[in-house]
Parts: C-alpha cells; sequence; structure tokens
C-alpha cells in the first residue's frame, strides 16, 4: 500500500520534463553523500519512476555563495544554509525558503561563547583571537555581535562596514569562514587551500575544504590552539565527547564562565536554524522532492537502513547536506515571509546589522509616539536637540510600539511597567529607566539598583460620601488605560467590592466589566467599560475608548476628566484609578485648561485599602500599592544608540535649563505624562539589567499571574515568534 502511494506522487512529481533535481554541494564530501543518496533513490523507488529519480544529480560549488549563484541562475535546484544566509539569499538574490530543519529542542539555535583559557570573560575579548562558524552565520556571527553591539562591548562607526573594520579592530586576527570578499582580514586565521583558480581555491570559503568552516570547524580552531575563543550554537557542543567536555568552558553574559552544560542559561542569544532555498518556479518541485526524501530517509523513514540523510559519518566530514543533529524537516507553505520564516526579532536584528546595506534609517532613532499630543511634544524634541536626528512615527497605543519595534518600523519608546513586562516577554531590552528621586542617580553599570516608584491611588470626589474601597460595585468607574498598572493591575489586589468579590488576579477586565462596575472607562477595552469615555475633538478627533491620548479620559489626566466629568457636566465617573505623582498638578491644570472650574485638591479624597478615606497629602499611607518606573526599551542591537542618543538629548537639554521645551514636562500640550512620566528627573542607564530585575520580584510576580489567565493580543503575537519553540 506504501509503495503504491509514494509511486503516485513522485510520478507526479517527475512527470514533466522540467522535474529533475540538482542539489547544490558545496565539498567533495558532500558531493559523495549526494551522489549516494541519488542511488538510494533509484533502489527505493518504484520500478514506474526509478528513471524520473535517477535524474537526482550532484552540483559540485566552491561556496555556499556560490551555490546561491548557481541556483540563482539555473545551474543548481536546492541548497541548504544557515538561517543568516537564508536571508541573504531570499532578500539579495530573490530566492524562496522552501523548508526548514527542526531539532529535538525546537528550530532555534543558540549563540555561545566557548573557550579553553580560564581567564578570559566575554567582556574582555578585545585583542583576542577568533573563530566563527560562518560568515553573517546566526550563531557564529550576527547573535554575538549582536550581543556585543548591545552591551557597548563593540563599537560600530555606521559610516564603515561593520565587517570591514569594526570587527576587525576589535579582534587581534579571526577566521570567518565567507568574509574574503567583505573583509580579507578577518580571514587571515584560516587554513583553507589558496589557489587563484576559484574551483581550487578553499581559503576562507564556506565549504568543508576549508579547515575551520562550520561549527565543528570553529571548534576545530579553538582545540588547535589557533584561535581563543569559538562562536558556535548549542548543537555543536552537545555533540563534544564526554571526555573532551571538561576542557572547554563557556562565557556567560555577566562575565562568568560556566561548563558546556549550562548553554540554556548561559548564551549570547538564540536564533533560526538552518533552511533550504530554491528558486520561486521551482518551490513546489523542492518541497514535494523533500517530503519524499525524508519519507523514505530520514528519522522514521520507510528506507533509512539504505540511506541516512541526518547521517554524515560515512563520509569523513559532518552536517553534510543537513545538519546531523536534526530531527525532522519542516516544509513551508507558499505564503510565508522570511520574517515568519525566521522570526521578527532575527530580521531584525539583521538590518541592524547591516545585511541590507545602509539606509537613512541607520542615523536617526524613530521614537514611538502615540497621540496627536506626544507627536506634538516628540517633534518640538527633534528640534530643541544637537544630537542624532529624532523621527517621531506615531501608533495607536503602547501595545503598538512593542510590535512596530519588533517589526523594525520604530527603535524605541518609554513604556509603563505592566507594558515593559510586555516588551521583555516580547524579546525587547531595557535601555534606561526613568528616575523620580529628587537627586540624580549614579550607577557602576553593575550594581542592581532600587529605583523610586510613584503609587497607584483611588480618588473619589469629597462630595460623595458614600463611596469607599469595598462598596464600588454598581458606580462608574475611571481608568488611566489598558494594562495600565494604576487603572488596571492595581486595583484587584483590593476588594472591591463585598458584593462582587473580584481580587482574584485572573482576568480583571472580565471582572470588572461584568460583575462590579455598572460601566466606566477604561481606555483599550471593551463593553461597559468603554461607555463612560468621550472620545476626541479637533486634530485628535478619534473614536471613543482608543488606547491613547486622543481619547480625552484616557491617563491619569483623563481619570481624573472622568471623575469630574465633561465641561458639560455630564459623563463622570464615581472612582478614579491613577498614579499620584502628578495628581495635584492635573488638579490645578483644570482650571487653567478651561476644562472645568473652581476644583482644588480639597475637593478630592483618597480611597484607603481598609475601608476609610483620606486627604490626597496622606497618600504614602493610603494607596493601592508601589509602581515600578518606566522603562525605555528598544531591540537588543539598537540599545547603545539609543542609549548614546537619550544621554546626548539629556545633556544638550540640561546645558540650556531656560529652554522652552522640557523632556519631562508635558502641560504645554494639554495633556499629562507624554512621551515619559512627568515625575521623571532624569533617565539611568539599565541596558545591564534585565526587565524582570527592574520591575522587582513582587511586581513580576503578580503581573504574570495576571497574565497567565487573562487574554492578551500582544503576548499572542510575540509567542508567534518562530524561536519560542527552544
Amino acid at each position: 500500500r506504501y509503495t503504491h502511494k509514494l509511486g503516485c506522487i513522485v510520478f507526479f512529481f517527475f512527470s514533466r520534463a522540467v522535474d529533475k533535481m540538482r542539489w547544490c554541494a558545496v565539498s567533495d564530501a558532500e558531493q559523495r553523500k549526494c551522489a549516494e543518496l541519488a542511488k538510494a533513490l533509484v533502489v527505493s523507488l518504484p520500478p514506474a519512476t526509478v528513471a524520473a529519480f535517477a535524474r537526482l544529480s550532484c552540483v559540485r560549488a566552491s561556496s555556499t555563495a556560490d551555490c546561491i549563484d548557481k541556483i540563482k541562475a539555473n545551474r543548481a535546484d536546492i541548497v541548504t544554509l544557515d538561517a543568516g544566509e537564508v536571508y541573504s539569499a531570499v532578500k539579495q538574490f530573490d530566492l524562496v525558503a522552501v523548508a526548514k530543519e527542526l531539532y529535538s529542542d525546537g528550530g532555534c539555535v543558540l549563540s555561545v561563547a566557548v573557550v579553553t583559557n580560564s581567564s578570559l570573560d566575554v567582556r574582555s575579548l578585545r585583542g583576542h583571537r577568533s573563530c566563527h562558524s560562518g560568515f553573517r552565520w546566526t550563531a557564529g556571527w550576527s547573535l554575538p555581535l549582536g550581543f556585543m553591539l548591545s552591551r557597548n562591548y563593540l563599537s560600530w562607526s555606521k559610516e564603515r562596514p561593520l565587517s570591514r573594520a569594526d570587527v576587525g579592530d576589535f579582534f587581534a586576527s579571526s577566521c570567518v569562514p565567507g568574509a574574503a570578499a567583505m573583509a580579507p582580514a578577518l580571514c587571515s586565521l584560516c587554513r583553507g587551500q589558496k589557489s587563484f583558480i576559484r574551483q581550487k581555491n578553499n581559503y576562507c570559503e564556506t565549504s568543508h575544504s576549508e579547515t575551520f568552516y562550520s561549527n565543528q570547524g570553529a571548534l576545530r580552531c579553538l582545540r588547535s590552539g589557533t584561535g581563543d575563543v569559538a562562536f558556535v550554537d548549542h548543537l555543536a557542543i552537545e555533540a563534544i565527547e564526554a571526555s573532551e567536555r571538561d576542557q572547554f568552558r563557556l562565557l556567560c553574559p555577566d562575565g562568568t564562565q560556566a561548563p558546556l552544560s549550562h548553554f540554556r542559561s548561559c548564551n549570547l542569544g538564540r536564533g533560526p536554524g538552518g533552511g533550504m532555498v530554491t528558486r520561486h518556479n521551482f518551490r513546489k518541485v523542492v518541497r514535494k522532492f523533500l517530503t519524499t526524501v525524508q519519507l523514505l530517509f530520514g528519522r522514521q523513514g520507510r528506507e533509512r537502513q539504505r540511506f541516512q540523510i541526518f547521517n554524515s559519518s560515512t563520509f569523513g566530514e559532518s552536517d553534510l547536506l543537513f545538519r546531523d543533529v536534526s530531527d525532522k524537516l519542516v516544509v513551508l507553505p507558499d505564503d510565508m515571509d522570511v520574517s515568519q520564516v525566521l522570526g521578527l526579532d532575527y530580521v531584525a536584528l539583521l538590518k541592524g546589522l547591516g545585511h541590507e546595506g545602509s539606509s537613512l534609517e541607520d542615523s536617526v532613532v524613530r521614537w514611538c509616539c502615540i497621540s496627536h499630543a506626544e507627536q506634538r511634544k516628540c517633534e518640538r524634541w527633534a528640534l530643541s536637540i544637537k544630537s542624532d536626528p529624532l523621527v517621531c512615527v506615531r501608533v495607536a497605543s503602547m501595545r503598538d510600539c512593542i510590535e512596530k519595534i519588533k517589526r523594525d518600523e520604530v527603535d524605541a519608546v518609554s513604556l509603563d511597567a505592566t507594558h515593559s513586562f510586555i516588551a521583555g516577554k516580547c524579546g525587547l531590552i531595557p535601555v534606561v529607566t526613568e528616575y523620580y528621586g529628587s537627586t540624580h542617580l549614579e550607577t557602576d553599570g553593575e550594581a542592581e539598583t532600587i529605583f523610586p516608584s510613584v503609587v497607584g491611588v483611588a480618588v473619589a470626589r469629597r462630595s460623595s460620601r458614600s463611596v469607599f474601597l469595598g462598596n464600588l460595585g454598581g458606580r462608574r468607574s475611571c481608568h488611566g488605560h489598558m494594562y495600565s498598572p494604576a487603572g488596571w493591575l492595581l486595583p484587584y489586589r483590593h476588594t472591591l467590592s463585598l458584593e462582587h468579590n473580584v481580587s482574584s488576579p485572573c482576568d480583571p477586565n472580565q471582572g470588572t466589566d461584568s460583575k462590579v462596575f455598572w460601566k466606566g472607562c477604561l481606555p483599550g477595552s471593551q463593553g461597559n467599560l468603554c461607555k463612560v469615555c468621550m472620545g476626541g475633538t479637533g486634530e485628535a478627533a478619534t473614536k471613543r475608548c482608543t488606547d491613547n491620548h486622543n481619547e480625552r479620559y484616557y491617563g491619569n489626566m483623563g481619570a481624573l476628566r472622568c471623575l469630574v466629568g465633561d465641561p458639560s457636566g455630564k459623563s463622570y465617573g464615581d472612582v478614579a484609578f491613577l498614579e499620584q505623582h502628578n495628581l495635584h498638578t492635573n488638579i490645578l491644570s483644570l482650571n487653567s485648561s478651561g476644562w472645568a472650574e473652581g476644583w482644588t485638591p480639597s475637593n478630592f479624597e483618597l480611597l484607603c485599602a481598609d475601608g476609610r478615606r483620606a486627604a490626597l497629602s496622606e497618600w504614602e499611607t493610603c494607596n493601592l500599592g508601589a509602581i515600578p518606573p518606566n522603562v525605555v526599551m528598544t531591540r537588543p542591537v539598537l540599545a547603545a544608540r539609543v542609549y548614546d542618543f537619550l544621554m546626548k538629548s539629556q545633556e544638550t537639554l540640561a546645558a540650556n535649563p531656560n529652554a522652552e521645551f522640557k523632556l519631562f514636562e508635558s502641560h504645554p500640550y494639554g495633556e499629562s505624562d507624554l512621551l515619559f512620566k512627568d515625575a521623571a528627573r532624569c533617565f539611568v542607564h539599565t541596558s545591564h539589567m534585565d526587565y524582570r530585575s527592574i520591575l522587582g520580584e513582587e511586581f513580576h510576580a503578580h503581573v504574570e499571574a495576571v497574565f497567565n489567565c487573562t487574554y492578551s493580543d500582544i503576548l499572542e503575537f510575540c509567542n508567534k515568534d518562530v524561536c519560542s519553540i527552544l
């Protein structure tokens, strides 16, 4: 039954004259394995299709780059490449990815730095000799360089290619197979045969004929004493014999060393594994070919006793045609963009490293704005500084900012604590943290810092004497915005209504909507919690309940407006959940802005967790809890550039204290907390810290518990990335 079915597949596959397969091999050993595959196909297939499959041929090339050229020119059809080469083949040569390798623990690899010298650490590699698996390879080039750039260990002047100068200056000498055309200096440690005849030249080529090519070659470079550090992927070190493992160590991001077995916690980042490419008009043929080959000779293949596609041991090399550690091949559908194949984080990293060449975007910082008012402030900021050019990009919400940073459509944004948690889960990293203390804070760049926080409070009009925490059921509520710490997260740590107890951390939005409040305004939500919202007018016109300042009841200022009601005295709430830090200023601005007259701080009171009410001045003892500071977040490869931009910007503005523009002042634009919190005094460098340390364990645990049982569209988007399966 199986033979008949396979025969049908193959007969359809090769029934047309154009349907033949030419595999591109980059060494004699790979050529031999390819030839054995062709023979095994002839023997294993039904007689009616032997002739068709016998037409599988093996095309010898000098390197993977030569293979890409041959496939583009229709002199070969398929080759397996590292993910970095897949990206180049797709973006620069108009080829298409048709399949990916899947390994035992997922479709991704971890980049590790392996040494034999017990005194080396990842912060002191300058001036040492380096061995890399391949030029622009995921684990051997892109991830380690992205890591070093993010930590500012390696500086890069955008005026010159990263490979040609900066990396060559950083390491004393290197072997980076594939770099000969772009940066010959990065080939000085390579051992391949040199020749003026291209077919005989193996020096620094991405071919097994170069001694130090690939992950195993980079380890060979390290073992031989030629190099001091080898950048490879975790799959390569898993293959090291147990008797050898003690002589190697991993370099960890925190400056320590660890045994090889600790690669999951001691690595320089993760990225996609290898894949196969072909021409667009040949992809259907190649997909069917790979499906058939895997059915016959894969891990569970019917003919694996005759041939194994994931075993190269009998040919004198490793990883021929495919990675030997591959578990299976995943054939890709037609409509997959390269960012879906390789992952948004990885594609953004490659763009950041200049894989598509330089562009105007390399010289600017694109700041994310979420409203008309924020864009106005951002544009004034851009005119007030002398640092790198600032471009202000407007989107719909903080969630959109996170997604667009991940997609490389904007570069940076300051996020509240809850959104910082989401961004961290989405692969973004901190650059600086807003500091709310009275004096400037100096850090040594390593010690973890306890940052001054702000607090969330529940506020009611003094005249509403019957409103207390515990009896809010059936009332109207005002919340800063969806996911805001003060307006969305903290209130549900408390008993809002004795009749409707929803202090459970699960699904706060559903709880407020159906169990506590009659209606309210929580910008970014749906249903009853949008009914009190107002929308925007004029240049900020928008529909009701949008998740940005265009909604007049958005944020701290908006929640206060919601509490007092619109200028006509309608559309108001009974309680507002907001941050305390600029409450007094916001109350005064009600009069100056013309929103509502006659309101003073004495017209409001705080609702305390114990059921009492208190004056606004008692916020230290009557609040809903502490809120970690806002964090500026970006993609890892841009951390150093965004940090330099912010420091230069801060210095420029500090040098002119009488300037009209203030970085941490929003009231001239009719709102509060635009771009940054108005309570901020300065930025503190925190790119050496992870977002979890900045948020603190207590807050992190609480927000994680909430999102574990609360649907989030942005977290679902983040979890779709290809490396989440590792």
